[in-house]
């Protein structure tokens, strides 16, 4: 039998499969079928989820860390996920302070005291960082370099930056009132779509500016669509604050981030030209799955059961006290 958890950040929710559970791990092509079959929100376990979180054995770290979209894509990076990744680990070797492999880099992650009773917390690294055009990419878009820039192409008025983590991002600061209109969806669905501009795809995050290092982050997300949060994007958005209004923010300084999901923490370090952002926030896990192994390779799931936590109960009520909830409230209704 194999055990899975259902997770979450900020309400960003996955699947994590620890596969050295396996006799040997899913193939690329199993691990997509799998995890657009439970992530399906009409027909996947407990209501699906934003993506698959799979880890592996690798050398020198904890473990590895694969984050699957809905789609059966690969994402770079994920920081919600990466979170409850670190809890997962440090519960399975009793470390607290260690490091995750991805593709990408091996990120530094850790223990932090709990957001509130009954909510653990955990630090992630968010790295490496990037405005070149060709590691987002994009093209035809008269610049190679966005930072506060407007592009027609794209709206007519809003300035954007772009930034990877090293997942895409292109954000835009925005007024409440354009962060609960259509412009997030139209923008996000366009360039994820067939485009000239981000060939490959892109993360698109509205924020608005609720005061010093205190922002509001709603994120389309690419290979997923609205996710009530997201690590990478809420993490780019406040290296992007502090470099488009630095007398609203400023490096090696804590910013609180709310989003559609509850809140995090971050904090942007620039050490000799090289960016890394510190991501702090909850890791929950809402239920434990036990599913045959070979129905997990077969994909014949319906054999799976299902175990609740009751952490869900107290994040909601971490999360019922926080500031903003009435918007959090009316941009998941609209979503």
């Amino acid at each position: 039998m194999v055990t899975l958890q259902k997770v979450h950040g900020s309400e960003n929710s996955f699947f994590l499969l620890d596969e050295t559970q396996l006799k040997q791990p899913l193939t690329t092509s199993q691990l997509a079928a799998f995890t657009k079959q439970v992530t399906n929100r009409q027909t996947g376990w407990l209501g699906g989820a934003d993506g698959v979180l799979a880890i592996t054995d690798a050398p020198g770290t904890a473990g590895k860390m694969t984050v699957v979209n809905t789609d059966g894509s690969l994402a770079k990076l994920c920081g919600n996920g990466l979170r409850t990744v670190a809890r997962y680990l440090s519960e399975k070797t009793g470390q607290s302070a260690f490091k995750v492999h991805t593709d990408f880099a091996d990120l530094a992650v850790a223990k932090q005291s709990p957001l509130a009773s009954g909510v653990p917390a955990y630090s992630v690294e968010i790295s490496p960082v990037s405005f070149a055009a060709a590691d987002l990419p994009f093209a035809n878009l008269g610049v190679d370099r966005i930072v506060d820039t407007v592009l027609p192409a794209i709206h007519p008025s809003l300035k954007f930056t772009a930034v990877a983590v090293p997942n895409p991002h292109l954000i835009a600061f925005v007024s409440k009132e354009e962060l609960a209109s259509p412009d997030l969806e139209r923008i996000g669905k366009m360039l994820n779509a067939k485009n000239p501009y981000f060939p490959e795809g892109v993360n698109v995050t509205f924020a608005e500016i609720l005061g010093k290092d205190t922002l509001f982050a709603r994120t389309y997300e690419r290979g997923v669509g609205f996710t009530n949060a997201c690590g990478t994007g809420m993490s780019a958005t406040t290296l992007a604050f502090i470099l488009t209004h630095p007398q609203e923010a400023a490096f090696e300084r804590v910013n609180t981030v709310y989003n559609p999901g509850g809140m995090v923490k971050t904090m942007v370090h620039h050490d000799h030209e090289r960016y890394w952002i510190e991501l702090i926030g909850n890791a929950t896990v809402t239920a434990t799955i036990t599913v045959p192994d070979e129905a997990l390779e077969s994909g014949k799931l319906t054999q799976a059961t299902f175990q609740p936590t009751g952490e869900q109960a107290a994040y909601e009520q971490f999360i019922d006290s926080l500031p903003h909830r009435d918007l959090a409230d009316t941009l998941i209704e609209g979503a």
